[in-house]
């Protein structure tokens, strides 16, 4: 079942009498509980690629549909809304909330929503993300493979028909890279939650079902692991 259509994408930025497209004529489609790498050299379009698919920013001309929804036939408010709960994003700085513990930090979106917490769904989350015994600590108060733990947690607690990574491991050392890829992986397979990664980590790229490589905005690769 097709979960994600990207049709025609482009993105073109201006500087000065220069134009860059930094996206420029991107297709291609996922299937649900897909995991999939984006890989590809610093300013190959990584980055603005999954910008555009999780609707944080409009493309130049094509389409993004999630579910069967082209988003950006949305306007402004109700992109954030569908973002909030069809979109999961994980960044490499993990965007905490200081003064929110782990399950307030996890629970953020929910709130956000005023939508009730699943109590299950999250003594589960805390299980398979091993912050039980962290649950109620600050971020200051974690380490960084803990940290990107948290805003994993926070990326699936609606349930999101895409989960979105760039470049989550950027920031941690080895073995807690280790650890957030094959976190990634579980819950791809646990929970069939559909993952689009970027990272210019091949190693971290073959734990993915498939591998798309970007080069100067167009994908010049599109290989089944």
């Amino acid at each position: 079942m097709e979960i994600l259509k990207v049709e025609n994408l482009t993105k073109i930025y201006k500087n000065g009498n220069n134009i860059i497209n930094a996206v420029d004529n991107v297709s291609f489609s996922v299937n649900k509980g897909d995991f999939i790498a984006i890989i590809g050299a610093s300013g190959s379009g990584k980055s603005t690629l999954l910008h555009l698919i999780g609707g944080v920013d409009r493309p130049t001309s094509g389409k993004v549909f999630i579910d069967g929804k082209d988003i950006y036939d949305l306007d402004n408010n109700k992109l954030a809304i569908f973002r909030r709960r069809q979109v999961g994003i994980v960044y490499q700085f993990y965007n905490l909330i200081p003064i929110l513990n782990v399950v307030e930090n996890i629970t953020l979106p929910c709130d956000l929503d005023n939508k009730k917490v699943d109590p299950k769904k999250l003594d589960e989350l805390l299980e398979t993300l091993d912050l039980n015994d962290r649950k109620n600590h600050l971020p200051n108060e974690l380490s960084g493979g803990q940290q990107q733990r948290v805003s994993i947690g926070r990326a699936m607690i609606n349930s999101p028909a895409i989960l979105l990574a760039d470049e989550p491991t950027g920031n941690l050392d080895s073995k807690a890279s280790d650890e957030i890829v094959t976190l990634l992986k579980k819950a791809n397979q646990k929970y069939k939650q559909t993952i689009i990664l970027i990272t210019h980590d091949l190693e971290i790229a073959s734990m993915a079902d498939r591998i798309i490589t970007l080069e100067d905005g167009k994908i010049v690769k599109d290989v089944r692991n």
